[in-house]
């Protein structure tokens, strides 16, 4: 396979992303998105946004997401590719099966693709469902947070809630749980989901980052801020493929 695959396959456009990302059942319903996996050997690469940095004001203004991208998510892909160094074999294996299987990863790297791993997925996936546009959820989308939540505003309000009960930096999900039943959880740090050491597994469809860096810039310690202005950058035709693929 040619360096330039490689690379187009590790980074995942978000449109791709977006249309092919599926879930093939494995132990403990850990998710695996087909246009998000690594794969094969070489190095994983910062992935494109598909959007201007500054396409997200006044939400989210562009020096932040300028950092966030270029700084700190390059920065755990860095730190990923050294830990890979240390067992060669590994890089067979996609990211998300690195994930789904962390309890049996060598102690050596363990830590690391949890941590760094875990921060480029999910920032990886971050950047796939916000976006610049005016979109909706689908109607079977809508259906099924009005079934599961009770309303779109219910809905809005118990993931605010719980986003703020992040203790500390961590993510906020929407997912799809293994009954086929949306369900919004929490992680700590870079965890997320498609872990098998994480209480609660799924297949996530919308997430979003309550580290600091990635809203200090604009709002300081005003995290509820923060979250109010995520509805007005969801990309909910990315979140709408997620859900019904």
């Amino acid at each position: 396979m040619s360096s330039n695959r490689r690379n187009f396959i590790k980074t995942g456009g978000l449109v791709l992303t977006g249309m092919l990302a599926g879930a093939h059942m494995v132990s403990g319903f850990v998710p695996i998105h087909s246009a998000i996996i690594a794969g094969g050997e070489g190095d994983y690469t910062l992935p494109a946004l598909g959007y201007a940095y500054a396409a997200l004001e006044p939400h989210i203004d562009a020096r932040t997401m300028e950092i966030h991208h270029t700084k700190h998510h390059q920065a755990y892909i860095a730190k990923l590719n050294a830990a890979l160094t240390k067992e060669p074999v590994l890089k067979t294996k996609s990211l998300e099966q690195l994930l789904a299987s962390l309890k049996t990863l060598p102690e050596s790297v363990r830590n690391d693709i949890r941590n760094h791993g875990g921060g480029h997925w999910n920032h990886r996936f971050f950047w796939t469902v916000i976006g610049p546009g005016n979109t909706m959820p689908s109607e079977k989308l809508q259906t099924a947070i009005i079934n599961d939540f009770g309303s779109m505003e219910a809905f809005k309000e118990q993931f605010e809630k719980k986003s703020m009960s992040v203790f500390g930096s961590g993510w906020c999900w929407l997912m799809v749980d293994a009954k086929g039943k949306l369900i919004i959880s929490t992680t700590s740090n870079q965890d997320n989901p498609l872990m098998d050491i994480v209480e609660t597994k799924g297949k996530p469809i919308l997430a979003l980052d309550v580290w600091e860096h990635a809203y200090y810039l604009n709002y300081q310690n005003r995290r509820a801020d923060y979250l109010k202005a995520f509805w007005h950058i969801v990309n909910w035709q990315s979140v709408n493929e997620k859900f019904e693929s």
